[in-house]
């Protein structure tokens, strides 16, 4: 791994350092907030943990101040051993909260108590970062989606003038972050002025390397005590051979909850025709011999066979499709050796291409080997799982072209190698107990269950029960063990005072053909006596367009739904509307936070299981029966039961919130699986009684109205 600068923060050993409980004390009255017994508790866990270097995984709910509890404890232990902390979440809103809201104020705050000047950054990866050799140097070739896009006159029209916008903002940028350029441009626009980690050349080779964005955010991050990253990188950092963060030994994973979606994605391979193709562009310039030409031959083989190939999960690899393969694998496998190894060119343009090619071929051919090795004899002894995900077509053309991918099915043994006995990691979010129990998502990141055999992937089962034991260390040290606990630091809510889960028992099971009229009459009179106030989490956007489209008319109130402008605006319009109602999918069930009379009621249409043709999931579901376990429990009624939690905890966002949360689903009251997703959310009352339920919304009402 290449070498990152230890941060110089060694402490004064003549200074006495506060200890969390005072310095803790001192953040929340510079905030002017109250003592809250969930956040001292959690802070002291966080304390404990870190000391100890043990794991430790926190619930805490909103308005507990989770991140002043894990912040406080993580600078004290910065500042103390001279070292640095990593803080690691799924959002950009929770990145912007930290860097832009809680650690500038724990700074001024802070600082004085500590003797010196604290000191933090974010980091992001490398393609967030606008590469000034790019620009200098331009877009190697058009991109490798495969859509045909820069053939249409009009999108190159509209693709030139922002990257024409890009080049400007590059003269004007300190820092060439992407999410600091507002308005932002497309992707395709993005990636041709920024470049992949494998295609940069490094600040040595680089002749722009010491004015680079990324190096410098690189550097800052290195003198900081604190460093803000997110999931993505963090599993970057983990898989990939070469260093991305600071050296560190905690890592505080928030949001942690999207933990494992967010490694699986990283650690997803994606193999196309046009992917080939473009790498056959690539090298063609660079070597001789026909190679090129025949890795083309190679991608045009390949598209014909996936247009003929049904989508979805593969469980068999056919001759053909191991044949074509196997083609793509030994092209770009002599392609590579054609290209030579990478030398210093005095044309830093060919010296970008050459690295670009290398890199696309290296992507290549490795995804060619991993597709073709997952295919092992026996299911059950599987790591990866490959599915072909046909086009989506729109006015008659494809989105995408078809495209194989290969994911692993658990990233468990993968967390516990790379992150677990590593360093120690403070795991926290508002929903980490499933079912009453932090065991479901301990399984998943590989930590020591109580039962290494239940309900679990072989793969992480393995992982587990090797945790439960001591493990020896590479270098044949000190043998060690992965210990965690968990802590539930509550809730300031009283949930059973301030809000109802109402299930509608008397409706029908859902269907499959978009929402039944019962529904749409139960969603009608919710809002209705609720006074609009409503947020409709569906499972589809299928059936919040339906839900929309349908009610629009019947309401005597605003209806809003997602897609018919950009979430946040959308947001924003509900929050300053209180009587407006906002239907929509995925993004709204985490993403949502308005506090007071806008929001009273959260209507969830169905149990948000995952749909059974989801490769990674039915994958995972079969490898936990493979291994003697509970398949459905395991995969699709935890990730329902997270959904469900998340959506839940969109109603009270502030202590003088009240409402509904109302789930149209009946089998959350009479599916044996009903009490494990029921305990999975907060401890409202409960009622299946419509008439209850309407009554209490009209009286929320009349009581918002009185004060507006």
């Amino acid at each position: 791994m290449g070498d990152v600068p230890a941060p110089d923060l060694l402490t004064d050993s003549d200074t006495q350092i506060p200890d969390t409980a005072t310095l803790l004390a001192a953040a929340v009255e510079a905030i002017g907030g109250a003592e809250r017994p969930g956040q001292v508790e959690m802070a002291q866990a966080v304390e404990k943990a870190i000391a100890a270097g043990e794991h430790l995984a926190a619930q805490a709910g909103t308005g507990t101040g989770k991140s002043l509890a894990y912040l406080v404890p993580a600078i004290r232990h910065a500042v103390d051993k001279g070292t640095t902390v990593v803080v690691s979440t799924a959002t950009i809103a929770l990145q912007r909260q930290l860097v832009d809201r809680d650690l500038p104020r724990l700074a001024e705050t802070l600082g004085p108590l500590l003797g010196r000047e604290l000191k933090f950054a974010i980091l992001k990866g490398r393609r967030n970062y606008l590469c000034l050799n790019r620009v200098q140097t331009g877009a190697l070739d058009d991109p490798e989606d495969g859509t045909g896009g820069l053939f249409d006159p009009q999108q190159l029209s509209a693709l030139g003038r922002q990257v024409k916008r890009l080049n400007e903002w590059a003269e004007e940028t300190s820092t060439g972050d992407r999410d600091e350029l507002v308005p932002g441009v497309q992707e395709q626009a993005w990636r041709q002025v920024s470049v992949t980690a494998k295609e940069c050349l490094g600040a040595q080779r680089c002749p722009q390397g010491t004015e680079c964005f990324a190096e410098l955010a690189r550097a800052e991050a290195g003198e900081a005590h604190v460093v803000v990253t997110n999931h993505a990188l963090l599993a970057i950092d983990a898989l990939e051979e070469f260093q991305v963060l600071p050296e560190h030994d905690v890592v505080i994973v928030d949001e942690a909850h999207e933990l494992v979606d967010r490694v699986t994605s990283v650690a997803t391979g994606e193999l196309s025709a046009a992917a080939v193709e473009a790498s056959a562009r690539r090298c063609g310039r660079l070597i001789e011999d026909g190679l090129a030409d025949r890795l083309k031959e190679s991608a045009e083989g390949l598209g014909l066979l996936l247009e003929d190939l049904p989508g979805g999960r593969m469980d068999v690899l056919s001759p053909a499709l191991g044949n074509t393969l196997a083609v793509v694998r030994d092209a770009a496998h002599a392609c590579l050796t054609a290209l030579g190894p990478e030398k210093k060119d005095s044309d830093p343009g060919n010296m970008a291409a050459r690295k670009a090619a290398r890199s696309s071929l290296e992507d290549l051919h490795e995804t060619a080997v991993r597709l073709l090795e997952s295919f092992q004899p026996e299911i059950s002894a599987r790591f990866d799982v490959v599915w072909l995900e046909k086009p989506f077509v729109q006015d008659g053309k494809p989105k995408r072209p078809p495209a194989l991918h290969v994911a692993p099915i658990g990233v468990g043994g993968l967390l516990r190698t790379t992150l677990f006995e590593q360093r120690t990691a403070i795991l926290t979010s508002a929903t980490l107990t499933l079912g009453g129990s932090f065991e479901p998502l301990a399984r998943q990141w590989g930590l020591p269950s109580l039962d290494a055999a239940a309900g679990q992937t072989p793969q992480d089962a393995k992982a587990a029960a090797e945790g439960l034991a001591r493990t020896a260390t590479k270098d044949g040290e000190k043998e060690k063990e992965v210990v965690w606990s968990g802590l539930d630091a509550g809730s300031p809510f009283d949930h059973p005072r301030s809000g109802i889960l109402y299930v509608a028992r008397h409706l029908p099971q859902p269907g499959r053909d978009g929402l039944q009229d019962a529904y749409l009459t139960e969603i009608t009179e919710l809002i209705e006596a609720a006074g609009g106030r409503a947020l409709g989490l569906f499972s589809s956007m299928r059936a919040a367009r339906q839900a929309a489209d349908e009610l629009k008319d019947h309401l005597t109130h605003p209806l809003l739904c997602q897609g018919e402008d950009s979430t946040s605006l959308l947001v924003k319009q509900f929050a300053e509307d209180e009587r407006t109602s906002l239907f929509g999918t995925l993004s709204l069930w985490q993403g949502v936070d308005v506090p007071g009379p806008s929001l009273q009621l959260v209507i969830m249409d169905r149990i948000p299981f995952p749909r059974p043709d989801d490769p990674v999931s039915s994958a995972r579901s079969r490898a936990v029966a493979a291994g003697g376990g509970n398949g459905f429990m395991a995969v699709a009624a935890t990730h329902a039961a997270l959904l469900l939690a998340q959506g839940a905890g969109r109603l009270l966002r502030s202590m003088d919130d009240r409402g509904v949360v109302a789930v149209l689903d009946p089998r959350l009251a009479t599916a044996r699986y009903g009490s494990f997703l029921k305990s999975s959310l907060p401890p409202f009352w409960p009622t299946t009684d419509p008439d209850v339920v309407r009554n209490a919304l009209r009286r929320l009402d009349a009581a918002a109205s009185a004060t507006d």
